[in-house]
C-alpha cells in the first residue's frame, strides 16, 4: 500500500444513525493518495456493526475501536496519532464531503501551507435545506502568512470551532502541546493558535463541506461551551493581541446581559444554569439579582429584544456606511 499523502481522520462516538452517509460522501473520493481512518470512542450503539459493513467496501478505510472513551480532544489527537499520511483532515461522523472536497485539498496541499480551511455550506438537519451557502462568505481563496495571523484569527474565528473545516499539517499537530486542550472540546484551535503557524495558512472559499446543522451532540453543554470553555481557550493564546480577540470573543461573556439574554431567546439560559455557572461567579448582587431575572423571561420577550437590538444595530452600520 502507497504511503498516504493524506488522512482523513474521524473520531465518532454514537453516530451509527449518521457514519454511513458520511463514509458514503467520502470514499468514491478515495485514491491511492488517501487513507480513510475513523476511530471509534467506544460507542454503545450499532457504529462498530456499520463500521463493520463498510469495511468491506473500501481497502482505504482503516476502523480502530477504542477501549474506553476518551472523549472528543483526546479521540482526534489519537487520530492524528495512528495516521499515515502526512497531512490530516479532522473530519466530523455526521457532515458530508461535496463532490471535489479531496481533490481541492490535495491541490492546496501541493503549496506548502502549514494549514488547509475548507469553507462549508450549512444545511439543516435532515440535508433539506440549505441554510448557509458560505459559513466563511470569500469567493476566493485567501492565503495568510506567519505575520497575518492576527487577521486569520479574526476571518475564521467562530467557523473553527466546526473541526471538520481543518487540514493540518500531521508533523506541527504532533510537535505541539495538545493535552493542555484535552477538555476544552476545541484541541484543533489550541493546537492551531498556540504559536504562530511555521509557513502560510489557507482559506479555501468554495464550500466543499456540508455541515447538518442543529446535530451536534454537545447541546445540552451549550451554555458551558460558549459562555465558560470556548472564551477561556481564545484567550489563552499569549500571541493573539487583546484588541484581536475582542473582536472574536468577550473575554467573559456572560456577564454582558445582552449575550444571557441571547441565550435566553434561543433556550439555552435558564434558572438551572444561572445556579450552577453564574450564581458561584464574583459579581455584585445587583448583577446576580439582574441575571437571574433574565431567566424568567418568556422566551418570546428575549426574542423580540433581541431583534430590535440587531435591527438597531444593522440601522447604525448603515448609517456609518452612508457617511463613509
Amino acid at each position: 500500500m502507497i504511503k498516504p499523502i493524506l488522512s482523513i481522520c474521524i473520531a465518532t462516538y454514537n453516530r451509527g444513525d449518521y457514519i454511513g452517509e458520511t463514509l458514503d460522501s467520502i470514499i468514491p473520493q478515495l485514491t491511492e493518495e488517501i487513507e480513510l481512518l475513523v476511530v471509534d470512542g467506544a460507542s454503545t450503539d450499532n457504529t462498530e456493526k456499520v463500521m463493520q459493513d463498510y469495511l468491506k467496501k473500501s481497502n482505504r478505510l482503516r476502523y480502530v475501536r477504542l477501549p474506553v472513551k476518551g472523549g472528543v480532544d483526546q479521540d482526534y489527537d489519537t487520530t492524528v496519532e495512528l495516521a499515515h499520511g502526512e497531512w490530516c483532515w479532522l473530519f466530523t461522523d455526521d457532515d458530508l464531503f461535496k463532490p471535489g472536497a479531496i481533490a481541492a485539498v490535495l491541490n492546496a496541499i501541493k503549496k506548502n501551507h502549514s494549514l488547509i480551511v475548507v469553507n462549508a455550506e450549512m444545511r439543516n438537519q435532515d440535508l433539506s435545506t440549505v441554510l448557509e451557502a458560505r459559513r466563511i462568505v470569500l469567493y476566493t481563496d485567501k492565503i495568510y502568512d506567519s505575520n497575518a495571523m492576527e487577521r486569520f484569527f479574526i476571518d475564521v474565528d467562530y467557523y473553527l470551532s466546526f473541526i471538520g473545516a481543518v487540514v493540518i499539517r500531521r508533523s506541527i499537530w504532533l510537535s505541539r502541546d495538545r493535552k493542555s486542550y484535552y477538555g476544552t472540546e476545541f484541541i484543533h484551535v489550541g493546537v492551531i493558535f498556540q504559536e504562530p503557524l511555521p509557513e502560510t495558512a489557507v482559506i479555501i472559499a468554495e464550500p466543499y463541506i456540508t455541515i447538518r446543522y442543529g446535530n451536534a451532540q454537545w447541546s445540552a453543554r451549550h451554555f458551558d461551551i460558549w459562555m465558560f470553555k470556548w472564551p477561556k481557550l481564545l484567550w489563552s493564546f499569549k500571541h493573539i493581541s487583546a484588541a484581536t480577540k475582542l473582536k472574536v470573543s468577550y473575554k467573559e461573556p456572560w456577564r454582558k446581559f445582552r449575550v444571557l439574554i441571547y441565550q435566553r431567546s434561543i433556550g439555552y439560559y435558564n434558572p438551572q444554569l444561572y445556579r450552577q455557572y453564574l450564581s458561584p461567579q464574583q459579581s455584585s448582587a445587583l448583577w446576580k439579582f439582574c441575571a437571574f431575572s433574565l431567566t424568567l423571561l418568556p422566551v418570546w420577550i428575549c426574542k423580540g429584544l433581541c431583534e430590535i437590538y440587531f435591527f438597531s444595530k444593522r440601522v447604525r452600520l448603515a448609517i456609518f456606511k452612508d457617511r463613509d
